[in-house]
């Protein structure tokens, strides 16, 4: 599969030009970016060549690989389904719901296959224990709690992102907390927030299963509190995720590729985008409420 990745930011430099670059069934066939000179470096880095024009790119590829801000990432993913191109996606899919449902739409008209990358649930060990605990049921409460140092004393190369700084943790982790909680423990029903210090949120969630969740989001946890705990309370008892249980970003990006190239249906595809969106909306309604 021809792939062209449109990105050139800390993400792209990461995860998904050596993913796609190491992936046996791709072809990585471009790089574009907003900006012309890091596109060519990334370029050269991934062997590839890089493009001016982003929709030239997506004329000349099977598929496209985005790592873009939310707002453009939903932009350039209508375009592409539009095009009849197959998307890997980031999350969180959009930074609204109406250009997360136009994201979802798009690929169902098209019928094109779609894949949003949520890094545990495609992180072998971690998908293996995801699965297990939803076969489980039983569940009484959950949560997952993800404490990330993004804005901490320590330099991140994602702390100059302006689409984080303006979202905070709600918009970068929550999906991960809801990629993990949603599978487990049913859609969520009712949403509920609070704010707790700098971008911390208090999330608050009642799921069709009859159980509850909690989730604290940051991105603004001193350096020495970051880390995630998540953890399922019910009838078989106290499962929780094992510390360090993730491996590399890379490899777990890999069978996100592979996912899109099998063509089948995913769990993690431009639907459960939406339906993240959603929950996030409607978080971030309570907050201001």
């Amino acid at each position: 599969m021809r792939v062209g990745l449109l990105g050139t930011g800390p993400w792209a430099w990461k995860a998904h030009g050596p993913a796609l670059a190491a992936h046996p069934g791709v072809e990585l066939a471009g790089v574009w970016g907003r900006r012309p000179e890091a596109a060519g470096q990334l370029a050269e880095h991934l062997g590839t060549r890089p493009y001016t024009d982003p929709d030239a790119l997506i004329a000349d590829v099977d598929a496209v690989a985005i790592a873009l801000p939310p707002h453009l990432q939903a932009r350039f993913a209508i375009r592409a389904a539009e095009e009849g191109r197959h998307l890997l996606l980031d999350k969180p899919l959009a930074a609204t719901v109406a250009d997360a449902r136009a994201v979802a739409d798009a690929v169902a008209a098209a019928g094109v296959s779609s894949v949003v990358f949520f890094t545990l649930r495609f992180d072998a060990a971690a998908a293996a224990w995801i699965g297990e605990q939803a076969a489980a049921g039983g569940w009484f409460t959950g949560r997952a709690d993800w404490y990330g140092a993004v804005f901490g004393a320590d330099a991140s190369p994602y702390a100059d992102s302006p689409w984080r700084r303006e979202k905070g943790g709600l918009w970068d982790v929550g999906p991960h907390a809801l990629s993990v909680l949603l599978p487990v423990l049913g859609d969520a029903t009712e949403v509920r927030a609070a704010h707790g210090p700098a971008d911390t949120v208090h999330l608050t969630l009642r799921h069709d299963t009859g159980a509850s969740s909690t989730a604290v989001l940051t991105l603004t946890a001193p350096p020495p509190a970051a880390g995630v705990a998540v953890e399922f309370r019910g009838t078989a008892g106290v499962a929780t995720l094992p510390d360090r249980i993730t491996g590399d970003v890379t490899d777990a990006l890999g069978r996100a590729i592979d996912a899109l190239l099998a063509g089948a249906p995913h769990a993690c595809d431009a639907r459960f985008g939406l339906r993240v969106t959603e929950i996030l909306a409607e978080a971030e309604a309570a907050l201001a409420g």
